[in-house]
């Protein structure tokens, strides 16, 4: 795979060019646990439970683990849902044959959501060679779950690739955004309140249906914000609460910087381009489901 856009690394890179490059290629990314592709390829191995799909395809990479070390690096789930389906997923399956299926789903799904002539197009090489650069500078320390995908080999193809690369880039981030969320002293459901009240994060009903919290138990992390003056009465971030969340995001920017500035500027906004033309078409395909992000 070959890129036409050049960068130097020293180029300048606008504070937030990083966030918005990760936006758009975390979402390809995350089109493949909302696929019924993804569901089905993991059914024919027998791992049917929706939760179970989920835990099973983002943790196989890790090995065979067992439930602390998945909502440890999870982080935002509740430990209970976890163990009810780890580690009895690897008696089920290998995290070897989980990872060829997870693949599989990611081909039939982008194959799907973007039509053949875009994942065979010049375009999706070069994004493809982008990204893989910008993950040459990513850091192992202290991210368990980049850690692991970069233990990974690089697919051939470049929509996988791309797909590849995409992970690395996002759970970075991740692993990093982890860091500055405990570094501010919100716990996993804290977090998922606090994002959800910006108006960014999935709204209470896909956190339920997919974390495993329940009402209750988002009222008390509401109740514990409330506490400390970052949630008001009806839900809102307060002025704290807004300063808090921009902050944790400038924080984690900071710690994500490496990848993007490697790039350089140039090939960063290339890279955000054709990143936005991919979700913007799989967007339009359906990827997601409609009431997925909201505050209720």
């Amino acid at each position: 795979m070959t890129s036409s856009t050049t960068s130097s690394p020293a180029a300048a890179l606008q504070p937030t060019a990083g966030r918005r490059c990760h936006t758009v290629l975390n979402s390809l990314h995350s089109t493949h646990y909302f696929s019924p592709d993804t569901g089905r390829e993991l059914g024919e191995l027998g791992i049917t439970h929706r939760s179970a799909v989920n835990f099973a395809v983002r943790s196989a990479a890790f090995g065979p683990v067992g439930p602390g070390v998945v909502t440890a690096a999870f982080y935002n789930y509740d430990h209970e849902l976890v163990a009810a389906h780890v580690p009895r997923i690897w008696r089920t399956a290998s995290p070897e044959d989980v990872l060829a299926a997870r693949l599989r789903a990611v081909d039939t799904t982008l194959r799907r959501l973007l039509g053949d002539d875009l994942v065979a197009s010049p375009e999706m090489a070069e994004a493809a060679d982008l990204a893989l650069r910008a993950a040459e500078a990513c850091d192992r320390s202290a991210r368990p779950l980049y850690a692991a995908h970069a233990d990974l080999p690089v697919p051939e193809a470049p929509h996988l690739a791309y797909w590849h690369a995409a992970t690395l880039l996002r759970e970075h981030r991740g692993d990093g955004h982890v860091t500055v969320l405990l570094g501010a002293g919100l716990n996993g459901i804290e977090a998922l309140v606090s994002h959800t009240a910006t108006g960014k994060g999935m709204t209470p009903k896909w956190i339920f249906t997919t974390r495993g919290w329940s009402q209750e138990e988002w009222q008390a992390a509401g109740d514990r914000l409330r506490s400390r003056g970052l949630l008001d009465a009806e839900n809102e971030l307060t002025e704290d609460g807004v300063a808090l969340r921009r902050d944790i995001e400038a924080e984690t920017d900071r710690l994500d910087r490496a990848p993007y500035e490697h790039l350089g500027a140039a090939g960063v906004e290339r890279l955000t381009e054709l990143g936005t033309l991919f979700i913007g078409t799989a967007m339009q395909a359906g990827a997601f489901p409609a009431d997925l992000l909201g505050k209720r």
